[in-house]
C-alpha cells in the first residue's frame, strides 16, 4: 500500500515544476480520518475534482458536469492521478503554462464512511473497493450528503461515472453545481479567487 501510494504520487509530482507553482509537494501524510474534497478547477475546461482519502493519498476523479444531487442522473467521471492530502486545502491559481493550469476553488469539503467497506473503515478498505471498481460511499460534506457511488466502466481508459444514491438527501429538484457557486473555504467565486491571486504574483 505504502508503494504503491508513493508510485503514484510520484506521477503527480513528475507532471509539476513546484518552483512554478504553489500546489503542495506532498509533505504531509497525518491528516486523520477519511476526508473527501471537491475542487471546482477552471482549466482548460471547467470542470470538479472528486477527492477520497486512501491511506495517505487522495483517489482523484475530473467530472464535467459536476456532482449532482438527483439519483437518476450519472455523471461521467475520469479517474486522474493520486494527489497529496495537503491538496485537500488548496485553492488558487495554477500557472497557465503548468499542468492543470487555471483557477481551483475548494468547492466542498467534509468526511466520508466507506460503506462497502470493512468493520475497520480505513483506506486500506477503499484501496480495495477501487480496485473492484465499484465504490459506495456516505459524504459528510457542507453542500453533498448521503451516498454515492463510483462504478468503473472502463478500466483501459479509466472511465468511471458517478451517480447520487436513493436515500433522504437526493433531491432532484436542487443543483448545487448552479445554485451554490462559492468555495466553502473562503466563500470566493473563481472570479474572485483568479482576481485576487493575480494581484498578489
Amino acid at each position: 500500500m505504502t508503494n504503491k501510494s508513493s508510485d503514484n504520487l510520484k506521477k503527480y509530482k513528475e507532471k509539476r515544476d513546484f518552483n512554478k507553482t504553489s500546489e503542495p509537494s506532498g509533505g504531509n501524510k497525518n491528516k486523520q480520518g477519511n476526508i473527501f474534497v471537491i475542487q471546482k478547477h477552471d482549466a482548460s475546461n471547467l470542470h470538479y475534482d472528486f477527492r477520497l482519502q486512501s491511506g495517505d493519498v487522495l483517489k482523484s476523479w475530473a467530472v464535467p458536469k459536476g456532482p449532482s444531487t438527483d439519483p437518476d442522473e450519472k455523471r461521467f467521471a475520469s479517474h486522474t492521478e493520486d494527489h497529496p492530502l495537503d491538496y485537500a486545502d488548496f485553492e488558487g491559481l495554477i500557472p497557465e503554462d503548468e499542468y492543470g493550469g487555471g483557477t481551483v476553488m475548494v468547492w466542498d469539503k467534509g468526511t466520508f464512511i466507506n460503506i462497502r467497506g470493512e468493520k475497520k473503515d480505513d483506506g486500506a478498505s477503499l484501496d480495495k473497493s477501487y480496485k473492484e471498481g465499484k465504490i459506495e460511499v456516505w459524504l459528510k460534506g457542507e453542500k453533498l450528503k448521503g451516498g454515492y457511488v463510483l462504478i468503473n466502466t472502463d478500466k483501459k481508459h479509466k472511465r468511471w461515472l458517478m451517480k447520487k444514491m436513493k436515500d433522504d438527501e437526493a433531491d432532484a429538484r436542487r443543483n448545487p453545481v448552479s445554485s451554490e457557486p462559492k468555495s466553502v473555504k473562503t466563500g470566493r467565486t473563481l472570479n474572485q479567487i483568479a482576481k485576487e491571486e493575480k494581484s498578489h504574483e
